[in-house]
């Protein structure tokens, strides 16, 4: 069956609208954390990041690599095993010490004074370095700019209404040069409320400010599972992929 066709008339169709009030509040997903709630996390990791690591990394070392809403994710290690420096930030700190205890890495905690009642936890080799706080208490000034970027689970978990707050935080966190891929999800949202959130490619171009003049949107490429668009803005690269979910599978993320 050729998903892509079905989800694309499906979407032809569908009231993107129809989600734009819906509200998911910090303590929901700190319950969600609480209650183990967690379809969203990948025990094995996401394989999109294992099929385009080499597009982030393109062949650089010692980069700065963000994890945004990061959650316990099994893909911040990949990167730190290589000797790259990760950096995320999650509002639970259950999802955090999870991630270190899961994956036995001693680590050590301090207050980040910019942020009051904000954590970091870091991992005693030092290139994995975790903030609990929320994603935008955080500033350049905070943790300085990254060289590549890895949205899987974040644009798509954050409030509608925050969309523009959030786009202009990671452009304002991009190195000359950085790679940001992110994943988004296509499905039909008259028939899910989201979380994760649908949000459609000409969204995704007015929230990162593409221009014509500045590169534009480069190519794409659709597959079975997936759509691929890269795009420029000034020296950063993006490349946006799509998980086509059926409703079964929205079912198992929640």
């Amino acid at each position: 069956m050729d998903r892509s066709a079905d989800a694309a008339g499906v979407l032809e169709h569908s009231d993107v609208g129809a989600q734009k009030n819906r509200v998911v509040t910090e303590e929901e997903w700190l319950q969600k954390w609480e209650m183990h709630n967690i379809g969203f996390h990948k025990e094995q990791g996401h394989p999109f990041l294992q099929k385009y690591l080499d597009v982030l990394l393109s062949g650089r070392s010692g980069l700065r690599i963000f994890f945004p809403l990061c959650g316990k994710a099994v893909d911040m290690k990949w990167p730190a095993d290589m000797g790259h420096c990760v950096v995320g930030v999650e509002v639970s700190e259950q999802a955090l010490k999870e991630f270190f205890a899961e994956h036995s890495l001693p680590y050590s905690e301090e207050p980040v004074l910019e942020i009051p009642g904000a954590k970091k936890l870091q991992s005693t080799s030092g290139n994995i370095s975790l903030y609990c706080c929320s994603i935008y208490d955080l500033s350049s000034s905070i943790v300085g700019k990254f060289d590549g970027f890895w949205d899987r689970g974040a644009l798509v978990a954050v409030n509608p209404c925050d969309r523009q707050r959030y786009a202009s935080l990671m452009i304002s966190l991009m190195e000359e040069n950085s790679s940001y891929l992110l994943v988004t999800v296509s499905y039909d949202p008259n028939k899910h409320k989201g979380p994760p959130f649908y949000v459609p490619e000409s969204e995704i171009k007015s929230l990162f400010g593409f221009l014509p003049e500045k590169g534009g949107w480069l190519d794409k490429m659709v597959g079975d599972m997936e759509a691929s668009v890269q795009g420029c803005l000034n020296s950063a690269r993006i490349i946006a992929m799509e998980e086509l979910l059926l409703m079964s599978e929205l079912c198992e993320v929640l």
